[in-house]
């Protein structure tokens, strides 16, 4: 998908940045950089957020080489830095295969 080989150009490139928010994410959850971008090399859009509020964005469903799940939301590539908007490991109580959203008789 052109979408997922744009975001990951640019974090190839170093053209990312995290938000307030995904960094104190990252420093609660133990995330470390070396795990987002083992995470995002091998991640898949699993929802779209072509509306947001604070500007268009999607969720990435991504494993770590430990096979440690994450979800990353980001930016659209459109923008010159991809902003990181949040990450955190998807519970598996809330998430099938953690791709798809439980309904509330889950």
């Amino acid at each position: 998908m052109e979408f997922v080989d744009a975001i990951l150009t640019k974090i190839e490139k170093g053209q990312f940045e995290f938000s307030q928010h995904a960094t104190e994410q990252s420093i609660t959850r133990r995330i470390s950089l070396l795990e987002f971008r083992e995470a995002v090399s091998q991640s898949e859009v699993i929802e779209d957020y072509p509306d947001d509020k604070y500007g268009p964005s999607c969720l990435l469903l991504g494993f770590t080489s430990s096979r440690r799940p994450l979800h990353i939301q980001c930016s659209y590539p459109s923008r010159p830095l991809l902003k990181i908007i949040t990450l955190y490991e998807p519970n598996p109580q809330k998430w099938m295969d953690f791709k798809v959203r439980r309904g509330d008789n889950a």
